[in-house]
């Protein structure tokens, strides 16, 4: 039998899992995902507004959670919050679409309980991990997880890189732009400053890394961009 209070309770739960996830959220997209009025939204919120849940109306941009409210009282730490991203971007590739799905919806109700400033640097992780091919799961490097909180909190770093080209050792500071897996290793892809141009570093080649308290700019281009400018200098 048809329950339309039930229908909604589902809605207004999935709402508020939707509005901590997200850092914002326009009642547009919330009516285009659950197939109703903009004024059926309107209404949910206001319902969630007088049951104490703390939304907050940012004018022309959308609703938003006020920081530090979240359901349940999970906490996790940064480092914690960016392997289950990376663990993300790898099970995006998975060739079953139900594990995918299963995982995707899990992983939302865990980006739910995120304070706002681990949200935005998530994402801009999410965007700056790309995976290739690795079948062997070979160890390679210890400097994963330090170099994912330099490259989301734009910090420097110094590090010791040895060629195996020239066989030459030599010290760079670089800015951290993006990081890649391909062919069972992993690299740093970052803008040098001993070379002026974007480098890639094979993470096991590093022999040693300092992450840096100076900060620098973030970089203005995607990764795609990066790709392009790759291509056309070949």
């Amino acid at each position: 039998m048809y329950n339309p209070d039930l229908k909604r309770l589902s809605r207004l739960t999935t709402i508020l899992t939707q509005l901590q996830t997200k850092r914002l959220i326009t009642a547009q997209e919330l009516a285009d995902k659950y197939s109703v009025s903009k004024r059926t939204i309107y209404r949910d919120i206001k319902a969630l507004e007088q049951s104490g849940v703390p939304i907050l109306t940012i004018e022309g941009k959308g609703y938003t959670m006020m920081d530090g409210y979240r359901i349940p009282p999970i906490m996790f730490s940064e480092s914690e919050a960016n392997a289950l991203i990376t663990a993300e971007q790898i099970i995006q590739k998975n060739k079953d679409a139900s594990f995918v799905k299963d995982y995707s919806q899990a992983i939302a109700k865990i980006k739910s309980v995120l304070r706002n400033h681990t949200k935005d640097k998530v994402d801009l992780l999410s965007e700056r991990v790309v995976f290739g091919q690795n079948q062997e799961y070979a160890r390679t490097s210890d400097n994963l997880s330090t170099l994912q909180l330099a490259l989301t909190n734009f910090n420097l770093i110094s590090l010791i890189y040895y060629s195996p080209y020239n066989k030459e050792r030599t010290s760079r500071i670089v800015e951290p732009f993006a990081i890649y897996t391909y062919d069972d290793n992993w690299l740093l892809i970052a803008f040098c400053r001993l070379r002026q141009d974007y480098r890639a570093f094979r993470l096991d080649r590093i022999e040693q890394l300092q992450v840096q308290t100076k900060t620098f700019t973030p970089h203005n281009i995607s990764f795609e961009e990066y790709f392009q400018l790759i291509k056309n200098k070949c």
